[in-house]
């Protein structure tokens, strides 16, 4: 069976001012982002600097991929890669 490249990807090392509509903005123009969510510290209810978007195919989220990893946004260096899964009931991540 092959191996599927996930239509989710994680985006981290954002900036502390990057926003939820900001994020869905700039990996928009890849193609139908159905999620773009920030992960927040729950004390300070800030940003932790990284976050996951979701697309409607896989295709898009390669493209999305390919351009976006190793880009500069908002005066940071970010990185994209695919997001880990984890399995149910376990603490090994799958790809």
């Amino acid at each position: 069976m092959a191996k599927r490249l996930g239509l989710q990807l994680f985006v981290s090392r954002l900036s502390a001012y990057t926003t939820n509509e900001h994020l869905k903005k700039l990996f928009s123009r890849f193609g139908e982002v159905t999620e773009a969510r920030l992960i927040m510290d729950p004390k300070t209810r800030r940003p932790k600097g990284f976050g996951f978007v979701t697309y409607e195919s896989e295709v898009e989220a390669q493209k999305a991929l390919k351009a976006m990893n190793g880009r500069i946004v908002d005066g940071r260096l970010i990185f994209v890669e695919v997001a880990q899964t984890r399995k149910p009931g376990g603490d090994a991540l799958s790809r």
